[in-house]
């Protein structure tokens, strides 16, 4: 009887955390189904000190992604990717599967069971990082193949990991207002064609390494005048804009110190919906006014040098294409509780930041020639 009373004691004793964590702290694995993707994942849960730490191992990507908090509020499993999502899952009652939704961006189904050593998959070594092109490097698009894109091809411009950029369905337009940081208002003088005619880009540049934003700026610009013959004339003009600034309940975004020098991610998450890494304020109200708002958009913030990463969600109105969804004017979902606030009201709330309608001097870009594209 006084071994078994020690025993509860002893049991008693042990850190809350810790009895929570003994039932689902291991190895865990199932397939993250990310649209036609099926991505074998694995995500190891594990307690150091009372501190319960998890992290993701996307086996076909061959990446790896700490998760900044775990949770355990009776079988509802929490785990967060600080600015950009993360998992949220239940734990069945054996204590052997979990059952739940990853987000990044959109939600996708990712149901978890437990490994044991004969059924765990094998985690590949994580490549090596990238190589970063020199800051002071002055690259151009040593081969740059410009074609026709196809109907059903939607908008898209990324970079590789060996610093070659791809684009899909890009105007000339899009190219210019990627180039020069500017909305379709600062860009005047051209022909009909510079919106319509839509064309797949691939430039690799003359230098090894991933470019920075202005890099990979200069290359689209110097790729612009040659393959485009652009020749253009600045001027100032007042005009109403939108203007970024820090709201009074301050900064809500995660500071991204890893990659000074490189290069932003900004995902789509459906129609109103952004996951943005490693951004600068200038970086994102490009973005914004390139894709989103019907104003230019000025950074008033005074962050110049920052980098954040944060998720940002919000309900669409009709004047608002939502990145990576329908385009502008199209109608406002229907009236949903759940429904994220609008664009405005989720810059205070998630950001803290504001987005105010003013007026403002910018430069506009004037087209004094352009030719379509020379032959690859």
């Amino acid at each position: 009887m006084k071994k078994l009373m020690l025993g509860i004691i002893a049991l008693a004793a042990l850190p809350g955390s810790a009895l929570q964590a003994q039932n689902f702290t291991g190895t865990w694995q199932g397939t993250l189904k990310a649209g036609p993707q099926e991505l074998r994942t694995v995500i190891k849960i594990s307690l150091d000190d009372d501190k319960l730490k998890a992290i993701l191992y996307s086996i076909d990507q061959k990446a790896q992604i700490p998760f900044s908090s775990v949770t355990k509020d009776g079988s509802t499993i929490k785990m967060a990717i600080a600015g950009l999502g993360g998992y949220e899952g239940k734990l069945s009652a054996d204590g052997n599967s979990i059952t739940g939704t990853f987000t990044q961006g959109a939600p996708f189904p990712l149901n978890l069971t437990r490994a044991t050593p004969e059924t765990a998959w094998t985690i590949p070594d994580p490549p090596p990082p990238p190589k970063i092109m020199p800051a002071d490097a002055n690259p151009v698009f040593e081969v740059a193949t410009i074609k026709p894109s196809k109907a059903e091809e939607r908008f898209s411009l990324l970079v590789n990991r060996s610093g070659v950029m791809n684009t899909t369905a890009t105007s000339l337009s899009d190219l210019i207002k990627f180039a020069y940081d500017l909305h379709p208002r600062q860009i005047t003088g051209g022909p009909a064609w510079l919106e319509s005619e839509k064309y797949d880009v691939t430039g690799k540049p003359d230098l090894d390494g991933i470019p920075s934003g202005k890099q990979l700026k200069m290359m689209v610009q110097k790729m612009l005048a040659e393959r485009f013959e652009l020749a253009f004339h600045r001027e100032k003009k007042e005009l109403s804009v939108y203007a970024i600034t820090v709201a009074k309940s301050g900064l809500k975004m995660t500071k991204d110190e890893t990659n000074p020098d490189g290069l932003p991610g900004f995902g789509g998450g459906g129609r109103g919906g952004m996951n943005v890494r490693n951004a600068t304020m200038a970086e994102f109200a490009s973005v914004l006014q390139a894709n989103i708002l019907e104003l230019p958009v000025v950074d008033q913030t005074g962050l110049a040098s920052g980098r954040y990463d944060f998720i940002l969600k919000w309900t669409p109105d009709s004047s608002q294409s939502g990145f990576g969804g329908p385009a502008p004017n199209a109608a406002p979902p229907a009236d949903n509780a759940d429904a994220p606030p609008d664009l405005f009201t989720a810059f205070q709330q998630q950001l803290g930041l504001k987005l105010d309608s003013t007026k403002a001097p910018v430069d506009v870009l004037v087209i004094d020639k352009v030719e379509k594209p020379s032959a690859n």
